[in-house]
């Protein structure tokens, strides 16, 4: 999708949806993704639960030109590269408003640079939100200590047999349990079953009936929790990302304008989760033609100095980004 129209209207900021006489509001959220010291970061807003977002009203020219100009009211940061990435109408993820919201989720890809704005904007690493899912040094001791434990107690609690041995399936397959593989991949449905298991603090809202114990046990879970379905779209914007990086060169829309292939390297790792193979790593890149030297080199390095390389951009047009595509495999 094209960059969003930078002539858009800047209404007066206002967190929650704008209501409808039907009782039906359409909220426009930005999950803003940049790399900084080879770590995903995501922009946030208030004390860093929520994602930037606001009502689509009627002085929008678009949903893209609102969506700017919430971003750039919050955070007062521009928007670059842009995609819609999905829309949720679920009644019951956003919680008591009394009227039913639906979220219009895009992605952003932007460089790290500090952000102002009316609502404390911060960046913080995506993993603080999903510390699952962060297996460059292998699986992360929680996945044993806290998530295993939590979904075979859910699994057993099932009524019957079939269902008990579905859900440990499902548990298994997701989260790489009982010798399946991992699939980063799968960011978002690994987030909805810890919601239908209840293991995460999200799943309890709105709900009366949860018990003050249980409660404290979910403020402890792992990953900080988000308003309303904050966290499920932000899975959303890491998942679209994961798949994307591995046909289509956007991850070059997150790099410096020079830079040397350890950091691209260390750019793909941090988004994916997980090491890429070196070799094949830069074969791809050579082969694709992706990048091209500077005739520099970078001293910050720790040893030799190491060729500094930019993004050839005339190969989107040359091959109309077919076939262009980073290995993403275990070490």
């Amino acid at each position: 999708m094209d960059p969003l129209d930078s002539s858009a209207s800047k209404p007066n900021v206002r967190l929650a949806a704008q209501s409808s006489p039907q009782g039906i509001a359409a909220d426009l959220v930005a999950v803003l993704v940049a790399v900084t010291s080879g770590e995903p970061r995501v922009l946030t807003i208030q004390d860093q639960r929520a994602l930037p977002s606001g009502p689509f009203e009627l002085a929008h020219r678009s949903l893209q030109s609102g969506l700017r100009a919430w971003v750039e009211r919050q955070t007062r940061l521009p928007l670059g590269y842009v995609e819609q990435l999905y829309t949720f109408a679920d009644r019951d993820r956003a919680g008591a408003t009394g009227q039913h919201v639906i979220s219009i989720s895009y992605l952003g890809l932007t460089r790290e640079q500090p952000a102002f704005g009316e609502h404390e904007a911060r960046w913080r690493g995506w993993y603080d939100y999903f510390p699952w899912e962060d297996h460059r040094d292998g699986p992360p001791p929680l996945m044993e200590k806290a998530l295993q434990p939590g979904l075979k107690a859910w699994a057993s609690a099932a009524s019957d047999r079939a269902t008990q041995r579905a859900r440990r399936q499902r548990a298994a397959m997701l989260f790489g349990f009982e010798e399946h593989s991992w699939n980063e991949e799968l960011v978002l449905q690994r987030y909805e079953l810890l919601y239908e298991a209840k293991l995460i603090p999200e799943a309890t809202r709105g709900n009366s009936s949860a018990s003050t114990s249980t409660r404290a046990a979910l403020s402890n879970t792992p990953g900080h929790p988000m308003i309303l379905d904050h966290r499920r779209i932000l899975a959303t914007g890491i998942a679209r990302l994961r798949a994307k990086i591995k046909y289509h060169p956007v991850v070059f829309e997150l790099m410096p304008d020079t830079f040397t292939l350890l950091q691209l390297q260390r750019c793909v790792e941090a988004l994916a989760g997980r090491q890429v193979h070196k070799p094949n790593f830069r074969r791809l890149i050579e082969q694709q033609e992706l990048v091209e030297e500077t005739g520099e080199t970078s001293q910050d390095t720790g040893g030799r100095p190491a060729k500094l390389f930019r993004f050839r951009r005339a190969v989107l047009a040359e091959r109309a980004i077919a076939g262009t595509k980073l290995p993403v495999s275990g070490a």
